[in-house]
């Protein structure tokens, strides 16, 4: 009697233990992710002078980008191999119609609005461009050889340029990195690599003179922002007085002065980064960093537990492409790289580019679930 009470106990707890897989769900990938978003939130509240209505929104956004890569989870990784060629296609598509018949917003030429919804398609590439790389290369054989590069090159190169035209470099350099990013990790040869990277070396000039006015003033205002301190350079000198004048603990949570006192520009969107370091130190940024560390290095565990290569390609492209968001809006902020406009993950505020890169650890979290449900 007693050992037909205890079965049925270890049969009751089994599903319950088993929850997270059962619902698609990794459990660490997801406690991490919570934790950085109610960072965000907390940090969002003083950095928007307390504006419960600006963390309501934004407590929205979060729960629509969390729907959203709880249900892409679902999806089990042969339909996200067989929907790539597509997703790629429409994506492409929407760049050009962008291009004819975007919408102008602060001279960018970036949505299509369609009445009942107005979105941005480059934001669909950042998922499409590794999907259709890895697809490329688990047809083609992996690590790519002869004609391969080519031809990975103009897929991303097609989308970029379009993109870059909008203009919109910020999202041009993460599209690029995402596909980059499957060719390097599916083991690219020495020889290519060195080959690509004289190539750009030699088309810089070339990219100086296509580049707008604005973005030249971002990389010279890179060089010396004192140059011009209360035009181009304004933004980077009042982010490094932010970051500064944090010290190693902080001045506390809401007594942020960069901020409060609307010396820092942009300081919910592109430089919260800023307002964080004032508030919380050197080591509250260490932390962030170290969390951010931490989903990179979940990722990429998750892409070596990969069945295939298509699986472990994206799965990686996608954990890179996470790290070099940070790594991009951190250098901005802290005067390393030129201003690009690239939001901090889960943490500054916007909800186009939040959804974009949760979708993308819904696929993650496909990846590592539906391998579990298939094992013996």
């Amino acid at each position: 009697m007693n050992r037909q009470v205890y079965e049925l106990g270890v049969g009751m707890r089994a599903p319950f233990r088993d929850w997270p897989t059962r619902l698609h769900v990794d459990l660490p990938l997801l406690v991490l992710l919570s934790l950085l978003s109610t960072i965000g939130l907390i940090i969002l509240y003083s950095a928007g002078g307390e504006n419960m209505d600006l963390l309501f929104r934004q407590l929205m956004r979060l729960g629509l980008a969390f729907g959203v890569m709880l249900t892409v989870a679902q999806i089990p990784s042969q339909w996200l191999y067989r929907l790539a060629p597509g997703l790629y296609g429409i994506g492409l598509i929407l760049l050009i119609l962008v291009m004819l018949l975007g919408d102008i917003g602060k001279g960018a030429q970036r949505w299509l609005d369609l009445g009942v919804i107005r979105f941005q398609p480059s934001e669909m590439m950042k998922l499409a461009m590794p999907l259709m790389a890895a697809r490329y290369l688990q047809d083609r054989g992996i690590p790519p050889a002869g004609w391969d590069v080519p031809i990975i090159l103009l897929l991303i190169g097609g989308p970029v340029l379009l993109i870059a035209e909008q203009p919109d470099l910020g999202t041009a350099v993460l599209v690029a990195t995402s596909g980059v990013a499957v060719l390097f990790l599916g083991g690219l040869s020495w020889r290519w690599i060195l080959s690509l990277a004289g190539t750009l070396a030699a088309a810089m000039p070339l990219v100086w003179n296509l580049m707008h006015d604005y973005q030249r003033r971002r990389v010279l205002t890179l060089l010396d922002p004192e140059a011009d301190p209360l035009g181009s350079g304004y933004h980077i000198i009042q982010s490094k007085i932010a970051l500064g004048s944090g010290g190693l603990f902080g001045k506390g949570w809401l007594n942020g002065s960069q901020a409060h006192l609307q010396f820092l520009p942009e300081g919910t969107t592109d430089f919260i980064f800023a307002v964080y370091g004032e508030e919380f130190g050197l080591i509250g940024l260490l932390l962030l960093l170290a969390l951010y560390i931490a989903v990179t290095v979940r990722g990429l565990r998750i892409s070596a537990n990969g069945q295939n290569g298509f699986e472990r390609l994206l799965a990686a492209s996608l954990s890179f492409t996470f790290l070099f968001y940070v790594l991009v809006n951190t250098g901005m902020v802290s005067g390393v790289l030129p201003v690009v406009g690239v939001p901090l993950p889960l943490i500054s505020y916007g909800g186009t580019s939040m959804v974009t890169l949760l979708a993308g650890f819904g696929m993650l979290m496909s990846i590592q679930t539906h391998k579990k449900m298939l094992a013996p």
